[in-house]
């Protein structure tokens, strides 16, 4: 991996880009950090470089106060439509990650962190413009984030924004369900798991560690490569990088970051199984797959709410992340929300192109996507 480096000294601080930090100042970061999420935990970057799916131009933008480190975000350059194809700056994405808020330590000083951040982002980027999706935008410290940007004379724009489906945990299951906005859905739920039953023994399962967790993230490539995914090439078990990541990232966690896997069996066999980073006090339910020949009976949605029955009877997480995108079919089961942002932003100094102009050339970029998406759906 190449890094930049960038310093700069004040009174009683100082800002650097930095390489990879050590271990146990990238471990009490997470641990300390506002709202994290596991996306930029070590466990996860070190399980990317495994598999050879880290970008070559990855750097490391760090903020430390003595020994102490208070921010991090790895990141790299791109070329990006919204620039015209020129170069821009974007937090490190991969098919995997699915939100990019920087670490931020929480605390009093929290917005000093997060204003020292920002003075990195500005060395790091050179005064490039940056593009950020998947930002949680009204979580930990992401708003004293975007309020540094625009203290600092930052220009900075919305692309586009949806609510993301998350769960919070409440006092019992029943405390979830109570007013529950869908309650139809349960009762949909319950009759097909009725008619579930009638064809075997119907059971839910979990594991963190151990013999237990690699079987059932072998049932999770298993089934997500018999479906629709495997038919598209997108499945993890469809490349060799790929499925190495799945392994590396769910077959054991590290440091602060833990690694869960849930099922629902059908006479012993993996019908659904979810795979989960645990860190924080959320779950973040980054990948499912089910029997797509029992679509019928949704065993995906019953494998959810069985996570969220199980996440209210042993504590496992305060909170449920969905991970999803703009429409999932999380929406009627969980109850709670998260805004959810693309956003572009430009450090102070001349600019080519307008924050207008790169806004509506990123927001043509997302429509053909979609259309693209569309299209291959019908197909």
């Amino acid at each position: 991996m190449s890094h930049a480096v960038a310093t700069f000294h004040r009174a009683d601080r100082s800002i650097a880009d930095h390489t990879a930090p050590e271990a146990q100042a990238w471990d009490a970061l997470f641990a300390a950090a506002a709202a994290p999420h596991p996306h930029y935990a070590r466990h996860v970057l070190a399980a990317h470089r495994a598999a050879g799916l880290l970008p070559s131009g990855l750097r490391f933008v760090t903020v430390r106060r003595g020994d102490r480190l208070t921010a991090l975000l790895p990141c790299a350059p791109a070329r990006d439509l919204s620039g015209l194809g020129g170069r821009m700056m974007r937090p490190f994405l991969s098919p995997f990650v699915t939100a990019t808020a920087p670490l931020i330590a929480d605390g009093p000083e929290r917005a000093a962190h997060a204003l020292d951040l920002v003075a990195a982002l500005e060395a790091a980027s050179g005064g490039a413009a940056w593009r950020w999706p998947l930002l949680p935008s009204e979580e930990g410290a992401v708003p004293d984030m975007l309020h540094a940007m625009r203290a600092r004379g930052w220009a900075v724009g919305t692309v586009a924004t949806f609510d993301r489906p998350v769960m919070d945990r409440r006092a019992d299951h029943d405390g979830f369900l109570a007013g529950h906005p869908n309650r139809s859905r349960f009762k949909d739920l319950r009759r097909r798991a009725r008619r579930l039953a009638e064809a075997g023994a119907v059971a839910y399962e979990s594991a963190t560690a151990g013999a237990d967790l690699s079987r059932l993230v072998a049932a999770f490539l298993h089934l997500e490569r018999a479906g629709w995914k495997g038919q598209a090439g997108t499945a993890m078990a469809c490349r060799l990088e790929t499925e190495a990541l799945a392994h590396a990232l769910f077959t054991n966690g590290a440091g602060p970051l833990g690694v869960r896997a849930d099922a629902l069996t059908l006479d012993g066999r993996p019908i659904a199984v979810s795979l989960a980073l645990i860190g924080g006090g959320t779950a973040t339910l980054l990948k499912t797959a089910y029997d797509e020949d029992l679509r019928s009976h949704a065993p995906g949605l019953l494998l959810e709410a069985e996570i969220v029955r199980a996440c209210h009877a042993t504590g496992f997480a305060d909170r449920l992340d969905a991970a999803t995108l703009d429409g999932s079919a999380l929406e009627s089961l969980y109850r709670d929300r998260t805004a959810i942002a693309e956003i572009i932003a430009l450090p102070p100094g001349g600019h080519a192109l307008s924050l207008e102009r790169r806004i509506r050339l990123a927001r043509f970029e997302r429509e053909a996507r979609a259309t693209a998406k569309r299209a291959l759906r019908r197909r």
